[in-house]
């Protein structure tokens, strides 16, 4: 009897998630994840404009259009369109596993303008394909278990992390000059890193989640006081501007890319599933494999909507799962409140601009200390796994070396066709591929038991009450 009474209070309360709070307290707590998402969002555009020799203007465009299609894909995850959208607090941003396939492709492509348009083309393929795909892959979750999740998030932090120390040492187009590994650059990005590391050792819940973009506005502002950092450029850029559709031309279909994009998507849709699961056991809210269907399919009309408007792939952040978690503030009207933010920044060149111009040793810094904590986030799932069993070792050792053979032996890759290259070029996508094949030959088919999340005593154990106190923890 008892049961039936908790049950019937626990339905006529309204979930922490579902909660509409006024708007002053939406505006602040919104703000408050934009500031914890932005640094994430703005530097896969940097990164991948840097590499691919894009001018100032191509580069302003790229951040703007990444934050407005930012804002609309998380308005879209977190209020729900009909069957699109988990309708839990996540926010959405570009997914850090594309970089390195992206930049493989479009320097396959040629480099700049017209490598975006071979890279968009590879994004519109597999946004459609993840949404098409999202109610089958709901049902495979017990495919892909801590082994195979951990890592290939290791991988993702291991090969990505060359990408911000390139950064460090002044970016791609100094390679081969003098200028490129000189001690000042590499003083800026030691100093932008102890600056986050400092952030972070204060232990302020919101400091912590803020730490990366203090750190970025402070190593530019040094940066600049030295004569390292050029904003005469942004005066000149607009204040009001709109991304128009395929702004760089008409995306280019080729078979290889695609394929290699469906392989990031395929890993992005691992991550999106453990981070659904994980915003569900934080907020005490049920999450079922239709759930996870929503939130995939939101993933694939964010990433088609990408590459539409000269964006690219949607994940579920991390980063702001945390922030939910320390500020106890668990509504979903929150997130959107900060999507409506992200649209505004993204009809603002001039943010864009300002985010232009950050210097590259600075970015490095910065971008050192996010790669490293998902490579850290895949150790820490790695240690619920028994690697002292011979089979999860394998998978987690040969994952490793196939991931690190791109840029330990770049020339193997070079003597290869572009459209092979593009996809073999890239240690996330080899790395995953052995991680997800590996398990399927050693694991899928035994007798093991998958574990499993009990919603029912979860949801037992109350309701927890929202504390609606800004950086609260």
């Amino acid at each position: 009897m008892a049961r039936v009474t908790r049950q019937s209070s626990r339905q006529q309360q309204t979930h922490p998630v579902d909660e509409l709070l006024p708007f002053p307290q939406l505006a602040l707590y919104g703000f408050q994840h934009v500031l914890a998402f932005y640094a994430a969002a703005v530097i896969v555009p940097v990164l991948l404009g840097s590499a691919l020799g894009l001018s100032r203007a191509e580069l302003v465009h790229l951040i703007n259009a990444d934050l407005l299609t930012c804002g609309i894909a998380t308005i879209i995850q977190a209020l729900g369109v009909w069957k699109i959208g988990a309708r839990l607090p996540l926010v959405q941003g570009v997914t850090f596993t594309a970089v390195s396939p992206m930049i493989a492709i479009g320097l396959g492509a040629g480099g700049g303008t017209a490598g975006l348009l071979v890279v968009y083309g590879a994004v519109i393929t597999a946004g459609i394909a993840t949404f098409l795909f999202a109610p089958v892959f709901s049902k495979l979750v017990p495919y892909f278990p801590p082994v195979v999740i951990g890592t290939i998030l290791t991988i993702i932090g291991i090969t990505l992390i060359p990408v911000a120390l390139q950064d460090a040492a002044g970016g791609a187009r100094l390679i081969g000059t003098p200028a490129y590994g000189e001690p000042k650059n590499l003083a800026y990005a030691l100093g932008t890193l102890l600056f986050i590391l400092a952030m972070a050792r204060i232990g302020k819940p919101f400091l912590s989640s803020v730490a990366v973009l203090l750190g970025l506005v402070g190593g530019t502002a040094v940066a600049w006081l030295f004569g390292d950092a050029d904003f005469s450029a942004v005066g000149d850029t607009d204040w009001f501007g709109v991304t128009t559709p395929f702004h760089y031309g008409m995306p280019r279909f080729e078979p290889l890319p695609m394929i290699a994009m469906l392989v990031v998507m395929l890993i992005t849709m691992v991550e999106t599933t453990g981070d659904v699961y994980a915003i569900g056991e934080i907020t005490r809210k049920r999450v079922d494999t239709d759930t996870v269907a929503r939130a995939l399919r939101a993933d694939g009309a964010a990433t088609v909507l990408g590459g539409i408007l000269n964006s690219f792939p949607y994940v579920a952040f991390a980063e702001n799962i945390g922030l939910v978690r320390m500020s106890k503030v668990m509504s979903r009207y929150v997130v959107v409140a900060a999507g409506v933010f992200m649209c505004v920044l993204g009809l603002l060149p001039k943010a864009g601009s300002l985010v232009a111009s950050i210097p590259n040793p600075v970015l490095g810094g910065a971008a050192l200390s996010m790669f490293g904590m998902v490579a850290a986030v895949g150790i820490q799932i790695l240690g619920k796994v028994d690697l002292r069993e011979e089979r999860n070792a394998l998978i987690l050792a040969v994952s490793l070396g196939a991931a690190l053979l791109p840029t330990t032996v770049a020339p193997f890759f070079e003597r290869m066709p572009d459209n092979v290259r593009a996809v073999l070029d890239s240690g996330i996508t080899l790395g995953a591929l052995s991680a997800i094949s590996l398990n399927l030959l050693f694991n899928v088919f035994t007798s093991r038991s998958t574990m499993e999340i009990d919603w029912d005593d979860i949801e037992d154990d109350g309701v927890v009450e929202p504390r609606y106190a800004a950086g609260a923890g």
